[in-house]
């Protein structure tokens, strides 16, 4: 299983005093030395974290794949198209929004989104849709011609630390049924959004699930452990999970 470190909130400190530090490439460089096996930046429209000279520099001096997070628009994709990088990652965005809320309304928008993807295919970009664990959102993934979908893991973190048991283990089981419906139908199965090390363990077991892309969790950590202490520390808790 591959874990991929979201390194957004870096760049909110720094953004936070207007500087340069703590620089989100060096938090890219130690998240490589821990072992990750992929870096993922959300660029926004409003450019609140991550922003432009970042991703440039980080499709520069990677040696792990690169993941774009990226909202389905215009710029967002000429962006890409002009950085190339390995894998796209299309997520619903909202400037009122904290964070991001939900997954990609998908069903509703296929032949928008289908030509969407399709220069970012043809550039060889691997494209992931940030869905839901829905049964219409996953088929209509495959439909439009994604790769990969990420499956929003943040209902489930989120009934667990509101004591929702019953309804935590009820997400997790749908998280169970569309991982494997979404195999079945040829995509690669992400998830995402949350995590914890209290929680990461029963979806690093679903085996239909290849890939973890973990941040917000990491970042805050790592002011107790540092950062590569964090990332052994989720890996070394995915791998048991797996194992």
């Amino acid at each position: 299983m591959r874990l991929g470190v979201n390194i957004d909130h870096v760049a909110t400190l720094r953004n936070a005093r207007g500087g340069a530090y703590p620089d989100p490439l060096r938090a890219a460089e130690l998240a490589q030395k821990a072992g990750c096996d992929g870096i993922t930046a959300h660029l926004r429209e409003d450019r609140r974290h991550i922003r432009d000279e970042d991703i440039a520099a980080l499709a520069s001096m990677l040696d792990v794949p690169l993941n774009f997070e990226m909202a389905a628009t215009d710029e967002m994709q000429a962006i890409a198209l002009k950085h190339r990088p390995h894998a796209v990652c299309i997520v619903p965005e909202k400037r009122e929004e904290r964070t991001t809320e939900g997954g990609l309304e998908v069903a509703g928008d296929q032949n928008r989104l289908r030509h969407f993807l399709a220069p970012l295919k043809d550039a060889g970009a691997r494209v992931s849709l940030f869905i839901a664990a829905d049964e219409a959102q996953v088929e209509a993934a495959a439909r439009v011609g994604a790769d990969v979908i990420e499956l929003h893991t943040g209902a489930y973190c989120d009934f667990h630390a509101e004591g929702r048991l019953e309804d935590r283990d009820a997400d997790l089981e749908r998280l169970r049924r569309m991982a494997a419906l979404a195999s079945d139908l040829g995509l690669e199965v992400h998830a995402g959004h949350g995590l914890t090390y209290e929680t990461v363990g029963p979806v690093a077991a679903i085996r239909q699930i290849v890939e973890l892309n973990i941040g917000h969790f990491l970042i805050g950590e790592s002011v107790f452990r540092g950062l590569e202490g964090a990332i052994r520390e989720m890996r070394r808790l995915m791998d048991e999970a797996r194992g």
